[in-house]
C-alpha cells in the first residue's frame, strides 16, 4: 500500500528578513544592526528635536524628551517595528498658536487630551480608512516627504561657511560609496563620525549640534500641569487636541503602509493607532510635546539601516537620552554638515523617481498623475503631510466619480409587443450617475407600458431612488404605466425603504 504524500511544510509565520525580536536577539548580525540603526537615528533625532521644539515654541528638553518618550513607548506598544515616533514638524506647526497664547500646561494637558482621543478613535476603527487611500496619493505623499525632508536641509546651507559645502560632499560621498565595500557599519554612523573627527582634528569653525540650542542634562521627571479643570480649559484646547490627534494617525498610518511596502511585511494599523494614543499620554506626562511617526528618521532605520524590529526604535529613544544627558559634550560638536548629507541621502532614497520618468508619465492615466501632483503640491505649500493626504484623497474620489458616472448607460433592449418598451439601465447607480438619469427616457413617444430593467446595475443611494420616482412621476403624469424589476437584494432594500419619501414626484 503506498502511503500517501506528506503534506508540504507550513510556510514560516515570519520572513527572514522580518525577524521578530526574540529572533534578532539570538542573531549577533541582525542584533548588530538593529543597535547601530537605532545610534544613527538618535544622532538624526536630536536636530530634528530641537528644530521643532523652536516651531513649537518651547525649551529644546520638551522636544528631545518628547522624542525619548515617544520611541521608547511605540516600540513596545506600536503596531508597525521598526518605525520611528518622535516629536515632529507637523504636531510643532498645530500646538504653536496654543502655546504662544496659552503656554506649557495647556499644551501637556492637549497632548494628554490628544492619546485619548487617539486611543478612542482606534477603538471605532478609524484605521481601515486607509484602504480608501489610493496608490496616486501614496506615490505623491511619499515624494513629498522627500522634497520636505530635503527642502528642511536648506537652512542649514545658507549663510554658512564654505567649509560647510565639501564637508556635506564628502558626507554624501561616503553614505554612497561605502555600501559597496561593506555594510558591516551604516554608513550615516560612518559619515557622522568621520565628518565630527575631521572637524576637531583640523579646528573647522562650523555650525554645529550644539549651535541649536541648549542639550538637557538631567533625565525626565513626571510634569503636571497648572490648568483649570473647567469647560473654558476644554473650549480651548478641544480644537488643538483633535488636529494633534488626527495630524498623528495620519502620518503614522501613512508611514507604517510605506514601511509595509519597503519591508514586504503587514503591520496591525489598529494597535498602531492605539500605540500612538498611549505614546502621547506617557509623553504628555513627562511634559513633553506629543508627535508620531517620523518618516525621515522611519526611512534612516528602514531603508538606510536595515533596521526590522522593535529593538531599534527602542534602541533610538535610550541611546537619545543618553546621548543629550550623559554625552551631551560630545553631541554638541557634532558638525550639523554630517546631519545634514545623512538627510539628503534619505531624501534622495524616499523620492519615487519612476513616478516621475517621462516613460512612466506617458503611460499613466492624466488622473493618477493629477492626483499625485495635487498630493505634492498641497503637501509642500502647507507643510503638513496630512493636508496634503487629505486633498490628495478628494481629489482621487472626484476623478473616480466622474470616472463611474460615465459607465452608467440606458439601452433600449425590447420591444415584446406594440404598447410595451423594455429598457435596461446598466451600471453603478449613485449621485452622480443618476443626476441624468431621468433625461434618459421617451416620456412622450414611449408605448403605453414601460418596463425599466435594473438587473444589469446597482443602487447605491437614496439619489438614484429619488430619481426613480421621478421617472416614475412623469410616465404616469401621462398616463403610461410603469413596472421596475431585476432589482437585486440590496437594491430592493434601498427602493422599497425610501420610494415615495422623497418627495422626487413632487
Amino acid at each position: 500500500m503506498t502511503s500517501p504524500p506528506s503534506a508540504p511544510a507550513p510556510a514560516a509565520v515570519h520572513a527572514p528578513d522580518n525577524p521578530t525580536v526574540r529572533q534578532a536577539l539570538r542573531s549577533p548580525r541582525r542584533l548588530r544592526t538593529e543597535v547601530l540603526a537605532g545610534l544613527v537615528v538618535a544622532l538624526a533625532l536630536i536636530p530634528e528635536a530641537i528644530s521643532f521644539s523652536i516651531i513649537a515654541g518651547v525649551d529644546p528638553r520638551v522636544g528631545l524628551f518628547a522624542s525619548f518618550t515617544m520611541a521608547v513607548t511605540i516600540a513596545v506598544v506600536g503596531g508597525r517595528p521598526a518605525m520611528i515616533s518622535a516629536a515632529t514638524g507637523a504636531v510643532a506647526l498645530v500646538i504653536a498658536p496654543l502655546v504662544r497664547d496659552h503656554g506649557l500646561d495647556y499644551l501637556v494637558v492637549t497632548v494628554l487630551a490628544a492619546g485619548v482621543l487617539q486611543i478612542v478613535l482606534s477603538l471605532l476603527g478609524v484605521a481601515k480608512l486607509m484602504r480608501f487611500v489610493p496608490r496616486s496619493v501614496m506615490v505623491g505623499f511619499v515624494n513629498a516627504l522627500a522634497i520636505l525632508i530635503f527642502s528642511s536641509q536648506v537652512p542649514y546651507l545658507l549663510g554658512v561657511p564654505w567649509l560647510v559645502y565639501p564637508m556635506v560632499a564628502v558626507g554624501v560621498a561616503v553614505i554612497v560609496l561605502l555600501p559597496r565595500l561593506t555594510t558591516v557599519v551604516p554608513a550615516p554612523l560612518v559619515a557622522i563620525v568621520l565628518l565630527t573627527a575631521a572637524a576637531l582634528a583640523f579646528g573647522l569653525a562650523v555650525p554645529t549640534v550644539g549651535d541649536q540650542g541648549a542639550l538637557p542634562d538631567s533625565l525626565p521627571t513626571l510634569f503636571r500641569p497648572d490648568v483649570p479643570l473647567t469647560l473654558e480649559t476644554l473650549r480651548i484646547i478641544a480644537p488643538y487636541a483633535l488636529a494633534v490627534a488626527l495630524v498623528g494617525i495620519l502620518e503614522s498610518l501613512m508611514t507604517a503602509k510605506l514601511v509595509d511596502e519597503i519591508t514586504d511585511s503587514r503591520s496591525s494599523k489598529s494597535r498602531e493607532t492605539w500605540g500612538q494614543g498611549v505614546a502621547n499620554v506617557v509623553t504628555g506626562l513627562f511634559g513633553g510635546m506629543g508627535g508620531c511617526a517620523m518618516i525621515g528618521q522611519t526611512m534612516i532605520n528602514v531603508k538606510v539601516s536595515g533596521a526590522r524590529t522593535r529593538i531599534s526604535t527602542f534602541l533610538a529613544g535610550v541611546f537619545l537620552l543618553v546621548l543629550v544627558v550623559a554625552l551631551g559634550d560630545v553631541v554638541a560638536v557634532i558638525p550639523m554638515a554630517a546631519l545634514v548629507a545623512v538627510m539628503i541621502m534619505v531624501s534622495v532614497g524616499t523620492f519615487d523617481w519612476h513616478s516621475v520618468r517621462p516613460s512612466t508619465l506617458r503611460r499613466m492615466p492624466l488622473s493618477a498623475t493629477a492626483i499625485m501632483v495635487a498630493t505634492v503640491a498641497v503637501t509642500v505649500a502647507t507643510h503638513n503631510l496630512a493636508y496634503g493626504v487629505v486633498v490628495g484623497v478628494l481629489v482621487a474620489m472626484v476623478f473616480f466619480t466622474r470616472r463611474v458616472a460615465h459607465f452608467t448607460e440606458v439601452v433600449d433592449v425590447a420591444h415584446p409587443d406594440e404598447d410595451t418598451r423594455v429598457y435596461a439601465v446598466r451600471g453603478a447607480l449613485f449621485f452622480a450617475s443618476s443626476n441624468d438619469l431621468v433625461q434618459q427616457f421617451d416620456y412622450a413617444g414611449d408605448p403605453q407600458h414601460v418596463v425599466i430593467d435594473l438587473s444589469g446595475s446597482q443602487i447605491y443611494d437614496s439619489s438614484t431612488v429619488a430619481a426613480l420616482d421621478a421617472i416614475e412621476t412623469k410616465y404616469r403624469q401621462r398616463g403610461k404605466d410603469v413596472q421596475i424589476v431585476g432589482l437585486n437584494e440590496p437594491s430592493r432594500v434601498w427602493h422599497s425603504k425610501l420610494s415615495g419619501q422623497l418627495g422626487a414626484g413632487g
